[in-house]
This record gives structure tokens, sequence and C-alpha cells, in this order.
């Protein structure tokens, strides 16, 4: 009997949510198999442009030679400002600041001037070198203090949050600090870089396939730039190898640029540069520098923040406008402000425009969060642990729930989920042996650092909180899902299939993922601000609920049964005492007559924002994080090594668990890196120093920590109704690696005694490390 039940069970679907899944393309990835932009077959005839580049940071173009560059081998032509036929500007905030090419001046060193095309890539880059340019040099200025001192224009409007009183605070208060902290930028370094390859069409058509994580923005720049309606133009992404924001309207530059000379000379165009011009030609995260005043009382609990936040926001305003209002958006990160002023100050720098970022700010306002919490347990002589408990949000009984933008933090899990963590990674018995290690030890310091993450899900934008999906399911039972996000290597394809297999309880091999197009979702919103899940995920999650609900239609009045009596399971669909397998189902609703297509749609609720006020509701909900790290100092070399992390982070109720802990380490290495290896350097004349992999470091496998434990918290699940109830993963995480920050500035205090806070600025490179390690010592 029981071997006949085994015989005969129904076996459970490989699709479905809540369950690990690995990405659709991994073995494509790992064998060479996947195909990216520069993997299409290019036809005959095509073409490849590359960019003429400024050789100063800021200068008066007097005269522009190019006769040798038209002249050298198998160039066909060159693009200029004066080739464009619809609107020189390619600004994505619509601020007309950012021009395809330049017209009279150039404003940071490598800014494109023009473009060659020829008929191989090595030909048009060796042409680009062959122009003369004449400038008359104009000073520049690098950095956002540099720039305020030059009297330069803030590049967008700046924000102020504020919340109650801070002067009478700090008037009154028990201790007061004031500080400031650097916190540097950071270059994307995605795998694949900057790519367009455009075909021309009859009339006004263009084909633009590229690697963006914004199609719809790259077709309406490339409409505009050519002076066409948008119908016209077709954006088509497969799928790019990393992007972390550097392609949200990076892009923008390639596909109009491959598209001009696609529709000038009738042929293809292809436009991919190398990584060195990559590297100098885009931006890049926007580097701050923070002064912070706070007050608070003796034991730690913090009376009032005053912040500035200056960024250099390079020669046009790009993105900057948000980046800047998020990173004040994350300056309390997970503590309660009881009065509170935090101002931006977006400055124009002569370097190029700095960009959207994984985090997109949010990463550098919680730096200057934790910076305050480590200041207090330093004076205080406490551990930061304790500082960062006894200032976290709390609930409306007790008042200490309302952010500087005056939303309600409602569903804080910090304390569970910082307990749970503090108690697996045993902090506090590692940072006793840490204390007396450091005792006996005068040259190899320890540090340790528990640090939480509260981070806002939404755009701030919140006509961005809209996206498109597109479902036909076949009449042999294949269903082809089309939605407007983009996959860049993250498994949003992965986890939206997962969504509309679980809806239709189908097998996940049954959905054919198609790539992004503009043809079948119009009007989507870039694939940033964590948001691809969130948004994507429910719009097909609606689409597959119109069909299912046709297809309950049907069946009920095909078998004569209640609508209520249709369930599906199992590739099957019951209706009544009716066992048909979804095939059969879908073949009779095809003879029907049946719609078999459904675009669906979703808009996030509840989200406002008044930017005018600095009040209302940006964020949906909040993902919140934690990480305890620990690493090891060689006082002599200012070198370091991470002996261990563990990470415990909030995905609410997960889609797919291993990917989402793919996400979790990967961000957190990532945040890593930026804080302490990956170095940004201009030299004196404005030029970018760090611009290829030689002299930019990223982390490597081996900087990884020895032991790194990642956990979900499990028993997580989002209050509000998120497709499935889980919650993003993208740029949460990423802040994570602020522990390794914190635990190497308890290392170099150990050197004074832990009297004093060391005030590293990031990144913490070897050089800072040591040289902090000096001014404690010398202060002894």
């Amino acid at each position: 009997m029981k071997h006949d039940v085994i015989q005969h069970a129904k076996p459970a679907i490989s699709g479905g949510v809540h369950k690990d899944r690995r990405h659709d393309s991994a073995e494509k990835h790992v064998t060479g198999r996947a195909d990216y932009c520069d993997d299409i077959a290019e036809p005959q005839g095509t073409l490849h442009a590359y960019l003429g580049v400024s050789s100063v940071a800021h200068g008066r173009i007097k005269a522009m030679d190019l006769a040798a560059v038209k002249a050298a081998p198998g160039v066909v032509g060159v693009l200029t400002v004066q080739d464009i036929p619809g609107h020189n500007d390619i600004s994505p905030t619509g601020k007309h600041d950012e021009p395809v090419f330049p017209t009279e001046k150039t404003e940071f060193h490598g800014q494109p001037l023009f473009a060659v095309v020829a008929e191989s890539r090595d030909a048009a880059r060796r042409a680009a070198e062959l122009a003369k340019i004449d400038y008359d040099v104009l000073p520049h200025a690098l950095d956002p203090i540099a720039a305020q001192d030059a009297g330069y224009p803030l590049i967008t409007d700046p924000l102020k949050l504020e919340r109650g009183d801070i002067a009478p605070a700090f008037e009154t208060a028990e201790n007061r600090i004031k500080g400031r902290i650097a916190i540097g930028g950071q270059d994307h370094m995605y795998l694949e870089g900057q790519i367009a390859f455009a075909i021309p069409g009859e009339d006004d058509d263009v084909a633009v396939h590229c690697s963006t994580q914004h199609p719809s923005e790259a077709q309406h720049m490339v409409a505009h730039v050519l002076g066409v309606p948008s119908n016209a133009v077709t954006v088509n992404v497969r799928r790019m190898g990393g992007g972390f924001g550097g392609k949200e309207s990076q892009m923008n530059l390639f596909c109009v640029v491959a598209a001009m000379a696609a529709k000038k000379w009738n042929r293809p165009v292809k436009i991919r540069p190398d990584r060195d011009q990559d590297m100098t030609a885009t931006g890049k995260r926007h580097d701050f520098v923070v002064d912070y005043d706070v007050a608070f009382d003796n034991d730690g609990r913090i009376q009032a923040v005053d912040g500035v936040f200056a960024a250099r926001c390079g020669y046009s305003s790009d993105l900057s406008g948000p980046v800047t209002d998020r990173a004040l958006f994350h300056a309390d990160n997970a503590y309660f402000y009881p009065h509170v002023r935090l101002q931006s100050r977006p400055m124009k720098t002569n370097t190029v425009s700095n960009t959207a970022f994984r985090g997109f700010g949010g990463p550098q306002g919680v730096v200057a969060a934790e910076r305050i919490i480590e200041e207090i347990a330093y004076a205080l002589g406490k551990d930061p642990l304790a500082i960062r408990k006894a200032n976290f949000y709390g609930d409306r009984d007790d008042g200490r729930c309302l952010t500087p933008y005056h939303q309600e933090v409602e569903d804080n899990i910090l304390p569970r989920l910082i307990g749970e963590l503090e108690s697996s990674s045993e902090y506090q018995a590692r940072r006793e042996a840490i204390l007396q290690f450091n005792a006996r030890s005068s040259i190899l310091k320890r540090g340790i650092a528990l640090t939480p993450v509260k981070f806002g899900i939404s755009f701030t934008a919140t006509w961005y909180n809209q996206a498109g999906a597109l479902i036909h399911i076949y009449n042999d039972g294949s269903i082809h899902l089309n939605h407007g996000g983009t996959e860049m290597g993250q498994g949003l394809n992965t986890k939206v299939a997962q969504v509309v297999a679980d809806a239709f309880q189908v097998d996940f091999e049954r959905i054919k993922i198609t790539k992004t197009t503009t043809e079948k979702v119009p009007n989507t919103s870039a694939t940033a601000a964590s948001s691809g899940t969130d948004l994507n995920g429910m719009a097909a999650l609606n689409a597959a609920e119109q069909l299912k609900e046709r297809l309950t239609a049907f069946a009920a009045e095909t078998y004569g049964v209640a609508q209520e009596d249709v369930t599906f399971a199992n590739n099957m669909v019951q209706a009544g005492s009716e066992l048909i397998p979804f095939n059969d189902l879908v073949r009779q609703a095809y003879m029907a007559r049946v719609h078999l297509s459904a675009a669906g749609f979703y808009k996030t609720p509840k989200i406002h924002w008044d930017r005018a006020a600095g009040k209302g509701r940006p964020f949906y909900y909040y993902s919140y994080g934690a990480a305890c790290s620990e690493v090891v100092v060689d006082t002599l070399t200012g070198e370091y090594r991470i002996e261990r992390t563990d990470i415990l982070h909030d995905v609410g109720k997960s889609l797919n668990p291993i990917l989402d802990k793919g996400q979790v380490e990967g961000a957190f290495i990532q945040g890593m890196g930026w804080l302490t290896t990956e170095e940004l350097w201009w030299d004196y004349a404005g030029r970018l120093r760090t611009h290829a992999p030689s002299t930019y470091k990223i982390p490597l496998a081996s900087d990884r920590p020895r032991v790194f434990n990642v956990n979900l918290a499990d028993w997580s699940e989002n209050k509000e109704r998120t497709v499935k109830r889980s919650k993003a993963v993208g740029e949460p995480p990423f802040m994570l690696g602020i522990s390794v920050f914190e635990a190497l500035s308890m290392a170099v205090a150990s050197v004074a005694d832990y009297r004093e806070c060391p005030r590293l600025d990031a990144p913490a490179t070897p050089e800072r490390v040591l040289m902090a390690v000096e001014r404690l010592k010398n202060r002894e």
C-alpha cells in the first residue's frame, strides 16, 4: 500500500517562491554561453565609434582641428555637435545641463568632445588621438570644499530636513562634539563595460541594443537627440554584466552616439570604450564631506544633530539631486534624533558628473550616522554597540519613531535582529578578548564592531514607483514572460519567473524569460533603488492573475462548477471532480477563443513626498540588517586583514533565499571595498589617475573575511503587501561593510587606549590607517 502511494504521488512543481533556485542563466555565465551586447552577431557593414575627449579639466574650446582624424585609415566620418539633428541634451532630470558634446567649454578632463566612426574599433580609437584642440585653460575645482571656496554654484536645489528645535538642545546639552568626515567615492567596475549597438531601420526607426538599467530613458534620450518621437526608437537589453547604478543614466551618451552614427551613415554602429575611457568618461559614487555637530547626554543618548552634507557632483546635475536627498534620508540610519537639522550641498566641480551607485547616497548618510555614534562612544568611554542600542528608534508609545523627514518607523525589528547577531557572533566575549589582546600586543591591534542598517525602499521620485509586465500563454501551454526590469546578474528574471510559476502552479521551466524591450513594456522605471523585484514581480503577478481569472472562469463554465471549485496545482487544474492537465486546459481555452495574453501593472501604494516641506512618506517600508566584523591591523605598516564577519539580514519572506544570500554576500564585499581599498585620485591637473584595474583596487577573493557567516532573518515577514511579503535585497546589505570600517577604527583607537575617536576618513586605506596610528601615537 505504501509503495502504491509513492507510485501515484503527484510530483511537486519545480517553480514557486520561498525556495532556493539557481539563477536562470548561471550555467551560461560560467560556461561563457550567456549572450551580452558585444556577442550579438555584427551585420555586414557594421561600423565602430570611439570618443575623442578633452585633455584639460576646464577650458574654453578655441579651435578643434579634426582634419587628421578624418584622414586617418579606416575612418568613415566624425560626429560633432553640428551633427546633432535634435537636441544637444542628455540630462536625465531635465536640467538641460548635460550636452552630448559641449559647444564652448570643456568642464572635466576626459569629457567627450566628438566621436570617430570607422570601419574598425581599433581604427576609430587610434584616429581619436589625432585631434588638435586649442583651449583657453580656466581655473578648476575638483572637490566640494575647493568648489565652495572658489564660489562654485550648487549644481541642483539643496534639501533641508528639520524636526524639533536644535538651538535650545545644543545650549542645554551635557556634551557636544563637532567634527568632519570625508567619505570617498567609488567606481562601478562592472565586468561588462558600457556598450551600445544601433541598427538603423526605415523612416525614423532605429533599434539600439545596449547595456542599460533604464531602457525607457535610453529610448527617450535617443529620440530627443535625433529629433524623432519615442515610438521610432526601440531599446533592447537581454542582460548586463553588472551595473550597480553605473548604467542607469551613464549609458545615454553611448546609445545616442551609436544611434546618431547609424542614422547618419545608414549602417549598424557599435561603440564600446576601453576600460580607461569608460572610467574617465562616466560618473561614480558621490564623494561627500560631512560636517556634524551632535549633542548628547552622559548616557550617550543623542539630543540634537546638525549636519551639512557637501557632495562632489561633477560638472552637471545628472542624478545628484536625488542622490544627495537620499543621503539625508539615511543620515539617521537606525537612530532617533529628538532635534535635527540636515542640509545638503550638492556642489558643482570640474570632474565627471557623479551618478547613481548601489545605495544612491544612502551609504554616505549611514557612514555619517555611525561616525556620530563612534564619537559619542569614545567620548564617554563606552562600547559603541551600547550607544547604538541606546539610540535605536522606538515606537509611538515612547515618541521615538519619527524620522527627520517625518515618516514613522512602524516595523523596527532591529532590537531582535541585533540581539540575535550579538549572541550568535559571540560579540561580547570576543570584544573582551580583543581588549585583552590589544593590551598585550604592541604592534598588532585588533578591532571589532557590530553595526546596524535601516534602509528605506522606494524611489524618492514617486512617479518611478510603477512597473509593467506582459505575459502570453501559447496554445501548447508554454508561457512567455516579459517585464520592464533589467537583469544584471542579480537574479531578477529568476525571481519574477518564480512568482509567475507560483501563480499558475506550474514548473519554472515552462516559462520563457525574454529580453527587456521598450516594444513590449513602455515607460519603464530604472532597475534601481532595490525595487526591481518589488515592482516588476507585482506587475507580473497582476498579469498572471488576470490570465488565471480567465482560465478559471472558462474551466468553471466548461465543467459546470463554481469558480471557487477551480484550483491550480502541480501543472494541473482541478475543476470539481475533473483533473485537467494545464496544457490541455490552455488548448481548450484557445479553441474557445479565450484571450491568453495580459498586460500587468503595479504602482507602489501609500508613498508621498513634499520636498519643499521636507515631509512625507518617501519609503513604502524599511529593510534591516546587521554585521559584526573583526579585523587585525599592523600598526607598523597600516596593513590589515578581516578575520571574521557575521551577518544577519532581513529580506522579509524571501522569494529565493539562495539568491538573496548571494546578494547579501556580494553587497557586503562591495561595501567593504568602498570603505577600505577603492580610492579615487585626481592629480593637480584634474586627471583621474585611478582609471584602470591596475591603479584602482577592488576587493579580491583573498580580501574576504577569513570566516564569513551569512544568514537571513527567516522569521521576518514584510508587514506591507509586497510580492509574497518579501523585502528588497539589492542595496540595504551594501552598508553592512561599514562594520569593517568601524572595526578598523577600534583597532586604531587602541593605540591611545580608546580615549579618542580616530576620525578615519574613507576609504581607510593602509596609508590612512598608518597616518591615523601615528597621529594618535604623537598625542601620547
